[in-house]
This record gives structure tokens, C-alpha cells and sequence, in this order.
């Protein structure tokens, strides 16, 4: 089966704003952030310590289901006990075969300079991934279109504080499922130059992913392996049990040596106990049953702990993000990766509809929760709306000025003679003014972090200058910064045999499906 491509940068109806004027505002470079605070402990150590003891009982005493007899065989193997699908689980086993989880390690992208450090104090930021739907410019929301995959892929390139691609950030339902993993890794590893994900839907995508990743790079399967470079996200299906496409992407990617990021979908009083510590330990007993497959599979295998743990809405059953619940449990889900030493996965998300005060503040909680829970791995950085049923490109940009305030945040004070400035506050106090100062005047084009959304002006000035709104700023902005995006330099052999490579895997059909 083969598909045509989407025409490249094809606008829709809503109308560029009185603001077509704006310039885009520089960017710092491409560089992680680190944490240089003490994250926050929501929980005692003592606390931590019985829901660590707690989900160990769960595994033991209730098990969780694989649903793969390849999965399961080799678990047998290595002590677990096993009746029909349910696995159980000794603690001492679990305990000992986690210790070969790495601590910190590299993700190797095409481009070299986009590298990632991941665990330790690194932060990474990543794009939106795995919505169904987009709301394009003309505000109207529909199933996601292999365009709506592209413009995103542009926003995620351009964008220096997002650090890799999280998913396909929207799902490209125009692409029939046998082929969508072959043309959405071909855009992924074409348009941009970073880290990007595999969806583990059957042991054949793995493959062609795996390959593809190995092709952009122009390296060995030795050296693939020796290097990780894509990572794939493990959903376990809560309460307790791991599908068996779940089970595969682990056995294919961590027998490769590539990242799993293990991750418990677990929403208390839907998937989960109603209360925030008994959300969390089945949350820890998930996540520790998938780190010890990982680590059966290959020991030493990179993967990181995710946290995922929200509430729902009692009256409808609708998932809740950005609430108090759901920052205490990121908090508390980066401690409980701290106490296995592991790089810890967390989300900037939302439950939003629209571009509104509910989107803005719902992602502030989210990102607070995760940045002082000590990140090292930010899913749905940026454009995730509606509890991640649509992508927006005007939500994009805003979520990428919110993380270049985080990563502002995150420098350090720099405190020596100069910034002292003694000399500056002899030369001007008592009274007076610091605006026309040398001290000033060397430092005043980069003083202070400047806001891509935030208006400064006052309430006169920026009537005159046509009374913009985040939602009409940030649709002027996504049409400049789609307009600025440039195709990222690949190699001239990788990129050919790439195109092979894709020309003969779309020959062949792709993968088997049932529609």
C-alpha cells in the first residue's frame, strides 16, 4: 500500500490577527535545563517506604497479568510464579533484579548536537504525543490528518526548548494503519533532527522502527545497540495487567538495549483506588512489575519509571489534569523513582477545551508538579489538550513559552563582583534610577527571560496596538513559527536508503491488520 504526501504548509481559515507585525523573539539555544533545586518531598521517607512495601504485597499477594506466553516463560524462568496469566511476583526477586536498571544514561539522536542526558539532575522536554484530534487555525476540531502530524513535526523542530518528539503528536488517522508506522517514522526521522518515539503495537513495527532509527544514524546494529537512540512508552493496562503489544515492545527494545519508559495509566477512582496512596502503590507495583521484565529481557537495559496518576471526575468519569491531586502524585512519583535510582517520566497536561484560563493553569499546576518532582522526562510538553483528545498548534506555542520560563527558572543566580554590583548602587542611591546606568546599560538587552505570550505594555498602549490575546497572539505566532521552519540538514545516504527502505516495507503492505 503506498500513500501520497500531505502538501506541505497548506493554512487554514482563521484569520492572521491586527498583530501580523510581531516578530518572532529569539530563542536561547538547544540545551537541557538541570534541576538545581532540592525536588519537593510531598511524602516522609517513612511514607514513601509503605507504599514501596505496600505495592511489593500486591505483587505478591495478587500478581499482575502478562498476557504474552513468551513474556511469561521467561519470567518463569527467572523464579516468578505463574497460574494461567497471572504472575507473582517474590519482593526479594524484584528487589535484586532491579538493581541493573541504569542510573543516567545518553539518547542518541541523527544530530548529534540533540543528544539527551537522561536521569541524574537532566531535564528533556518532549512534544505532545498520541491525540486522536486537532483543532487546526479555523477552530474546528477533527480526527488528525497526516498535514495536522507534519505542522506539528515543524513546531516540534523549530522549537529549541523541546528536546524530542513524544509520540506522533497527533494520530494521522488518513494513514491506513498497515503503513502509518513507516510514513510517520520516514516525516519523523526527515523533517527533524531529534529524539524520537516508537509505539509498541506488535513486534514487526518495533522492527521497522528499530531499523529506520539505525538507517538516520548511519550506524551498525552493534553500534545501535550499544548507543540507545528511540524509546518507546509502556502502558501497562490498569489495574494490573500488560497486554501482549506492551509485552513485545519490551522484548524487542530492551533486547536492543533502547529505552522503555514503564507507565502505569492509573486514575484513582477509575483504574485505580479512590485515595492518593493506594493510587500510588498499584501505580509502584505496575511500574516495578515492567522495570524487572526490562531487566529480565536484558540486564542493564535502560528504562525510567513514569508517573501518571490523576483523578477523575466523580460525576462524569472524565479524567482531571492539572489538579492538586494529580501535581502531590507527580511529587510523589519522582520520589518513588528516586528511591530505585532510576530517571523518572512525568507530563505537562490538561483537561482543557479551549485555548483558555483552564488550559494555562491546568498546565502551570501539571509542569510545577513535574519540575519539582525532579523530571528527567517530560511527555506532552507541548499542545496536549482535552485530556489528550486533540493537539493544538496555538496550545504548542504557549506550552513552549511555559517551558522556556521553567527552564529560565532553573538557571542559576550568578553571584560575584560584577552582579553585586556595588559600584552601580554607590552611583545611584539613595534615589534615583538604575535605566540609564553602565550596569544597566551592559546588561539590558539580556537581563530578564522575555515571554513569548506575555504583554508588558500597559492597558493604553496595548489598546493602541490592537488589544492582542494569548489565543490571537499565539495564532499569530504558530503561523510565523511554521513559516520559519526549515528541513534539517539529513545525509545523503541515510536519506536514500531510507527512501528504500520505506519504498519496500510499503510494498510489502506493511504490517497485518484486521481492517
Amino acid at each position: 500500500m503506498t500513500t501520497e504526501n500531505i502538501e506541505p504548509n497548506r493554512r487554514r481559515g482563521r484569520a492572521r490577527t491586527s498583530g501580523s507585525e510581531t516578530k518572532l523573539p529569539e530563542q536561547r539555544p538547544f540545551k537541557q535545563p538541570r534541576m538545581k533545586y532540592a525536588p519537593t518531598k510531598v511524602l516522609s521517607d517513612d511514607e514513601i517506604e509503605s507504599i514501596h512495601l505496600a505495592s511489593l504485597r500486591i505483587l505478591s499477594d495478587y500478581g499482575m497479568d502478562f498476557l504474552d506466553g513468551d513474556a511469561r516463560d521467561l519470567l518463569q524462568k527467572a523464579g516468578a510464579k505463574i497460574t494461567d496469566n497471572r504472575v507473582r511476583f517474590d519482593p526479594e526477586m524484584v528487589l535484586e533484579t532491579i538493581k541493573t536498571c541504569p542510573s543516567e544514561f545518553k539518547l542518541h539522536s541523527r544530530n548529534p548536537d540533540h543528544t539527551l542526558n537522561i536521569g541524574g539532575d537532566w531535564m528533556a522536554f518532549g512534544s505532545v504525543g498520541s491525540t486522536p484530534n486537532f483543532i487546526g487555525f479555523d477552530g474546528i476540531r477533527h480526527p488528525g490528518t497526516r498535514k495536522d502530524y507534519q505542522d506539528l513535526l515543524k513546531l516540534t523542530q523549530v522549537f529549541n526548548v523541546i528536546h524530542f518528539l513524544g509520540g506522533y503528536p497527533v494520530e494521522p488517522i488518513d494513514l491506513h494503519a498497515s503503513i502509518r508506522h513507516i510514513e510517520t517514522s520516514f516525516d519523523a526521522l526527515t523533517m527533524t533532527d531529534k529524539i524520537f518515539h516508537c509505539y509498541s503495537l506488535g513486534r514487526q513495527r518495533n522492527q521497522d522502527v528499530l531499523e529506520m532509527t539505525r538507517i538516520a544514524r548511519q550506524v551498525s546494529h552493534e553500534t545501535l545497540e550499544n548507543e540507545p537512540s528511540v524509546f518507546s512508552v509502556i502502558n501497562s493496562s490498569s489495574p494490573l495487567r500488560l497486554d501482549t503489544p506492551m509485552l513485545q515492545g519490551i522484548m524487542e527494545f530492551s533486547s536492543r538495549n533502547q529505552l522503555i519508559v514503564m507507565t502505569p495509566f492509573t486514575l484513582a477512582g477509575a483504574m485505580a483506588p479512590i485515595t492518593l496512596a493506594g493510587a500510588l502503590s498499584q501505580q509502584n507495583a505496575e511500574a516495578l512489575a515492567g522495570m524487572t521484565f526490562t531487566q529480565l529481557v536484558r540486564p542493564g537495559a535502560p528504562v525510567a519509571y513514569g508517573g501518571f496518576t490523576s483523578n477523575v471526575d466523580m460525576q462524569s468519569g472524565a479524567p482531571a489534569f492539572g489538579t492538586p491531586e494529580y501535581m502531590r502524585t507527580a511529587m510523589a512519583g519522582g520520589q518513588l523513582a528516586r528511591r530505585y535510582k532510576v530517571p523518572y517520566r512525568s507530563s505537562n497536561v490538561c483537561a482543557a477545551n479551549a485555548l483558555d484560563a483552564q488550559a494555562a493553569y491546568e498546565s502551570v499546576f501539571s509542569l510545577w508538579g513535574a519540575i519539582q518532582g525532579g523530571v528527567n522526562f517530560l511527555m506532552h510538553g507541548a499542545g496536549w489538550m482535552e485530556g489528550g483528545l486533540h493537539s493544538s498548534l496555538e496550545k504548542f506555542v504557549l506550552d513552549a513559552d511555559l517551558l522556556g520560563m521553567v527552564s529560565a527558572y532553573l538557571d542559576p543566580i550568578v553571584v560575584d563582583k560584577a552582579t553585586l554590583a556595588h559600584e552601580a548602587i554607590g552611583e545611584v542611591g539613595p534615589g534615583g534610577h538604575y535605566f540609564g546606568v553602565q550596569h544597566t546599560q551592559d546588561r539590558f538587552r539580556d537581563a530578564f527571560h522575555k515571554p513569548m505570550i506575555s504583554d508588558w505594555r500597559n492597558y493604553e498602549s496595548w489598546q493602541e496596538g490592537g488589544s492582542p490575546t494569548a489565543v490571537t497572539k499565539t495564532t499569530e505566532l504558530a503561523h510565523k513559527w511554521l513559516d520559519s521552519y526549515e528541513t534539517p540538514t539529513i545525509d545523503a545516504a541515510a536519506l536514500e536508503e531510507l527512501q528504500e527502505f520505506r519504498a519496500r516495507r510499503l510494498a510489502e503492505g506493511g504490517v497485518a491488520t484486521d481492517y
